[in-house]
């Protein structure tokens, strides 16, 4: 446990030195931050409190020299450039906040000759004051795994001194890798206390010389506050991903033509055999194109049918496929058991058992319960089908939920409640979010029959989510479902700890997410940035999970609306929306270059030319769609277009807005108004989207913030629609 590298031996050593040579020195909000050249690193320390010091080596020449050339002053900050045999390195350290204690440190280097980089050390060491014996401890609370964002979050528990947020921005890395061909996977970890980012080693492919190229840009946020407990640590957390995002550089986002996309897809879906299976004299969609080997699935059903329906009610369109699927659910109701089982009855002794789950009576938790969510949301729509298979499971699964004590396992028997397997992994316990996902099926209970033992229920299941910490998370979807039980709960009983459960929900959400933007191998032809991992230890991103997690953070806010939520909650999840709007359209394979997809596929087939989502989005050096062609995922569309595109009666156009707004209402006359949602610091684009070739009005639009009202100017576009740019945080009126 107290075991070092010789790159900590070795630093410890050299900063006992108290007469090191100094090349610049400012305070940070506090945060003493120093300069020095030594041997063959150039090193950033900035001192905490209580003498811990985090040291990071920015530019570093193994076995050589580096040599200070010279040190350019900025506003803001300072420019080094340096030189060694390897190359010629440029060192810019930043403070782009003078009231936060926010530093950015980007590195680049020219190599001399063609380098390869078999081996790199990590950036950051954390030490005593002035090297002492006696190492700080601390933790880290999150690190990044596979793909996700490139950050730790670590307090410094011994002395308590804060905590800090560190976060690489890996978006920078790219022209690295696409040079050397690696991965930025798993390149931001170690051990306390060497830790942050290391290079990933290149040991075949060189970079080329005398071409610059970015070989690290961090950014280290830093909070004098040791937060006392999981629920204060998820806040944290948020609060200084919020301060970093703000400065992040962050990918352009383009217009996609969901009514278009929207439109395909429901031609597929409809029309392609691929898509659905005959059983039991009834026609089902497949949970994958060309999977006529796995029985239909209640979960496919409905996850389909739920947007469908949001859609019908946006567009009173009626579309023959929603009453197609909803004539067979009342066949996935098994009257021996008193519920709606996962897989149709009449066909559960097909399933080939090459699986756990893949047998008669075997049940994955959370699967009971997000059809059951589904079934209710329908109901509270209006559907009476939906409402009675609701109702008339919910004693099972009030059985089964007090049967498990509100910790369900990974799998369990229907018939006996056996538990069939207990962890994930050992250790780390069952399907820790399936407790709020249950809250939110007796949340929907309570709203559909104003019954309040259905709230007792739900009060009941959400407070044993407490001391599940970060690790809450298993599945993205159900976390954010969690997330929305949370939020109402919090609104009926103004008990704080439901309304702090919610933000460690959505805490464990943004540490699955992909916040940098992946541009080397085949992800040149489609977006990542702030892509939500359907899995802790899922190795792609995924098309049906994320269009869950886009609607449930929807309904967050919707929710939320009234009440006092943290800023950095509203900024980052508005932020999200506003990226899934643009990165979902490339989950379509004819938006995607046909070498990128995967030769081989696990579940049925994948069809190039189909408008149905693959499943799998992955590392830049691997191909996608290895998984399927997801038909459940088919929701994706049906759940953006009534989230962000207003109809307007009698006119020719629609009015498109890529964040998420409020109090959207069509004024007397010819006028619109709305509020976006988010922070004002960060815009967000709304377009008038023409329906036709009638010529468009003209428009006046004015924003208003803060009780300033100012006059937006938009551009028109090549394809006929107009676009403005518009703040978050801010009510907009459009007049024609």
């Amino acid at each position: 446990m107290n075991a070092t590298s010789p790159w900590v031996t070795a630093v410890k050593e050299i900063f006992n030195d108290q007469d090191l040579p100094l090349i610049y020195r400012h305070d940070c909000a506090g945060y003493e931050v120093k300069i020095h050249n030594i041997y063959n690193a150039l090193w950033v320390s900035i001192a905490c409190a209580k003498g811990i010091e985090v040291m990071l080596r920015t530019a570093y020449a193994p076995t050589d020299h580096l040599q200070v050339t010279d040190v350019q002053p900025q506003a803001g900050g300072v420019l080094i450039h340096l030189k060694a045999s390897m190359g010629n390195f440029k060192v810019k350290v930043q403070f782009p906040d003078a009231e936060q204690s926010l530093i950015r440190i980007t590195t680049l280097l020219k190599p001399s000759e063609p380098l390869l980089m078999p081996f790199w050390p990590r950036d950051m060491i954390i030490t005593g004051n002035n090297g002492e014996d006696k190492m700080p401890q601390g933790e880290v609370h999150i690190s990044q795994g596979g793909t996700r964002s490139g950050l730790q979050y670590i307090t410094f528990d011994h002395p308590a001194s804060g905590s800090l947020l560190y976060m690489q921005n890996l978006t920078a890395l790219n022209d690295y890798c696409q040079a050397t061909q690696t991965s930025l996977a798993n390149t931001v970890g170690g051990n306390w206390p060497e830790l942050g980012f290391c290079l990933p080693p290149a040991k075949e492919k060189p970079l080329p010389a005398n071409k610059e190229v970015t070989i690290g840009d961090a950014f280290l946020m830093f909070d004098t506050e040791n937060p006392n407990g999981e629920l204060e640590l998820a806040k944290q957390f948020m609060n200084l991903l919020a301060g970093i995002y703000l400065h992040l550089p962050r990918p352009d986002t383009q217009y996609h033509n969901w009514p278009d996309i929207l439109d395909k897809g429901l031609y597929d879906l409809q029309n392609s055999h691929a898509c659905w299976s005959h059983a039991n004299g009834q026609d089902y969609l497949n949970a994958y194109v060309c999977d006529y080997e796995t029985p239909p699935e209640l979960m496919v059903q409905m996850a389909v049918l739920l947007p469908l329906y949001d859609y019908h009610k946006w567009s009173n369109e009626e579309l023959v496929v929603i009453a197609k699927m909803h004539k067979g659910l009342d066949a996935f109701y098994d009257k021996k058991l008193g519920t709606v089982v996962r897989w149709l009855p009449a066909l559960a002794e097909d399933l080939n058992e090459s699986e756990e789950q893949l047998k008669p009576n075997v049940m994955d938790s959370w699967y009971l319960h997000h059809p059951m969510l589904n079934l209710a949301r329908m109901a509270l729509r209006g559907d009476d089908k939906s409402k009675k298979l609701f109702l008339d499971s919910l004693p099972f699964a009030i059985k089964v939920a007090r049967h498990f004590k509100y910790n369900w396992p990974v799998f369990y028997n229907m018939e006996t409640l056996e538990v069939i397997k207990e962890e994930t992994v050992p250790g780390n316990g069952g399907e820790k979010d399936v407790a709020g996902l249950y809250a939110d099926v007796m949340v929907h209970a309570w709203k559909l029959t104003k019954d309040e033992k259905y709230l007792e229920e739900a009060k009941k299941a959400a407070k044993t989510l407490l001391g599940k910490g970060f690790g809450i998370f298993y599945q993205a979807n159900n976390t954010a479902f969690s997330a929305n039980a949370l939020i109402v709960l919090y609104k009926e009983t103004k008990e704080k700890v439901y309304l702090d459960l919610s933000y460690l929900c959505i805490a464990g959400i943004i540490k699955n997410m992909q916040l940098w933007e992946c541009n080397y191998g085949y992800a040149k032809d489609y977006s990542t940035f702030f892509a939500v991992f359907p899995l802790n230890d899922a190795p792609y991103t995924a098309a049906y999970e994320e269009q869950e997690v886009f609607g449930a953070m929807h309904n967050y806010l919707i929710a939320s609306r009234g009440e006092d939520i943290m800023p950095s909650v509203s900024l980052l999840l508005s932020e999200f929306i506003r990226y899934i709007v643009q990165r979902a359209g490339y989950y379509y394979p004819p938006n995607l270059p046909k070498e990128m997809l995967s030769d081989k596929v696990k579940m049925g087939q994948v069809d190039p030319g189909l408008w149905i989502a693959i499943e799998d989005i992955h590392d830049g050096w691997e191909k996608s769609g290895e998984v399927g062609q997801e038909v459940y995922g088919a929701g994706v569309a049906f759940g953006i277009v009534p989230r962000h595109y207003y109809k307007v009666p009698d006119e020719h156009f629609l009015i498109y807005v890529d964040y998420p707004t409020a109090d959207f209402k069509i004024q007397k006359g010819k006028s619109a108004s709305f509020k976006t949602n988010g922070d004002a610091r960060l815009n967000c684009r709304m377009l008038i989207v023409k329906k036709d070739k009638e010529k468009l009005p003209v428009f006046e639009v004015k924003a208003t913030r803060n009780r300033k009202k100012e006059s937006l100017k938009g551009i028109l576009r090549k394809d006929g629609h107009i676009e403005f740019e518009v703040s978050g945080n801010t009510r907009v009126e459009v007049k024609w």
